[in-house]
């Protein structure tokens, strides 16, 4: 079973990984299919957040790393 995990980064993770590097992506409320070809991680800076699969819902939001599993749908 592929499942989404959220987890916490201190500030020095974050400098660490390049996670304050990385692009922004912003999306207004939507529901749309997605697949992760590969393994994708997210931070999010603000907003909240309602992942549904097959196998779960998964709610996050500010402040959490999220990590998606290739092959999610």
């Amino acid at each position: 079973m592929l499942k989404i995990k959220v987890t916490k980064l201190t500030p020095e993770q974050i400098r660490e990984k390049g996670v304050d590097q990385w692009p922004i992506w912003e999306k207004e409320v939507s529901d749309f299919p997605w697949h992760y070809d590969s393994t994708e991680h997210c931070l999010l800076w603000e907003g909240d957040v309602i992942v549904s699969t097959d196998f779960e819902e998964v709610r996050f939001g500010k402040g959490d790393f999220v990590t998606f599993p290739r092959g999610l749908s």
